[in-house]
């Protein structure tokens, strides 16, 4: 059966890669050859290389706080309740995804998201209601527009672990602590297609509140603390070859003994350099040297998150606690900052965010 009838398979093609992402789920239904033809590798591949792949930020975000009608001011919420948003860049569109299965209430708390493909991986967190740790999978698919569920995180629950992608089908997830807030070493390794866990060697230290990388093809988890020293960030970084199955040690990949969750991998066509926001700095890694790249505006001092696309650094960060969240992009070539409009439902706070090329 042909892609499009009467016309020849590479232009037919050519039509197809030209579809935006919002409407997969409907090409997907016309037809078997249609839904098989989207879902390849092979079509990601042309529409990447063609220029038609869609950059979307996809953020566990904060629902902003209610406003007092009568008094104009807003009610602070104890526990701030967290949805999934999406922007996509290109439009300068904001849009909310489906809820998880089952958290139609608000999003485990303090889960890590990270992407593969067409897919969209959302790891563990605190049940909002029971406050207890989780180790579930739920996995959104933009070419369907539906979750579904993947096999539980093997092992005791674990919280504050990194979560990171290759962009090839796996997803890392490193460190964190369990139920006791002992630190870990442990790695583990979740192939998405196959749905199957599998451990990685033990990293040379125990990395709570961490933070993960994947750069020149090595997985980087950087930072953390260790149990014994409670809360008290190190500078070193561990680094897993794949090629010997081992880890390495880095002493002092960081420049300042701070939190890493700013720390973002380019990981894009146009370059492979890595990011820190810093005491008021945006920063970047040149030749194993941090080099400072701008100053941070005000109204993001406060830096929530800092994805990576097409030349361009997004902060996103308020001005100061209890402030709207704003978002800016630095452009790296022309070394100017640039505000983004963000309707007033997505002006809440960022846990944490991933760049999916579709």
């Amino acid at each position: 059966m042909d892609l499009i009838s009467g016309l020849p398979e590479d232009i037919a093609r050519e039509c197809l890669i030209r579809v935006s992402y919002q409407q997969f789920p409907a090409v997907a239904s016309v037809c078997k050859v249609w839904k098989t033809e989207i879902a390849s590798p092979e079509f990601r591949r042309q529409r990447r290389s063609t220029g038609h792949a869609q950059n979307i930020l996809i953020m566990v975000q904060a629902r902003p706080e209610p406003e007092n009608s009568e008094t104009g001011s807003t009610k602070r919420i104890k526990n701030p309740v967290y949805f999934l948003s999406a922007f996509e860049p290109e439009t300068g569109t904001w849009t909310e995804l489906p809820p998880l299965p089952g958290f139609e209430s608000g999003l485990p708390m303090f889960c890590q998201l990270t992407g593969v493909g067409p897919d969209l991986v959302i790891i563990g967190g605190l049940d909002p209601m029971t406050w207890k740790a989780s180790n579930s999978v739920f996995i959104y698919n933009f070419l369907t527009a539906k979750w579904r569920r993947g096999t539980h995180m093997p092992g005791q629950p674990r919280n504050f672990f990194a979560c990171v992608s290759d962009s090839h089908g796996r997803v890392y997830v490193a460190g964190g602590h369990d139920n006791e807030k002992n630190a870990l070493r442990s790695v583990l390794a979740y192939d998405v297609a196959s749905d199957l866990w599998v451990p990685l060697p033990d990293m040379t230290t125990e990395r709570d509140e961490c933070k993960a990388v994947f750069h020149h093809g090595r997985l980087y988890v950087v930072g953390g603390y260790s149990t014994e020293a409670q809360g008290q960030f190190g500078k070193s970084t561990d680094v897993f070859d794949f090629a010997t199955w081992q880890w390495s040690l880095v002493d002092e990949f960081l420049d300042y003994a701070t939190c890493p969750r700013t720390l973002v991998d380019s990981n894009d066509d146009d370059g492979d350099d890595v990011y820190i926001c810093c005491d008021g700095e945006l920063m970047v890694m040149e030749n194993a040297t941090w080099q400072k790249l701008a100053s941070i505006p005000s109204e993001t001092r406060h830096v929530a998150h800092v994805g990576v696309l097409d030349g361009v650094v997004l902060v996103i960060g308020s001005s100061g606690y209890g402030e709207e969240y704003e978002s800016l992009v630095f452009d790296v070539k022309n070394n100017s900052w640039r505000k983004l409009d963000s309707p007033k439902g997505f002006r809440g706070h960022v846990q944490t965010g991933w760049i999916l090329k579709i």
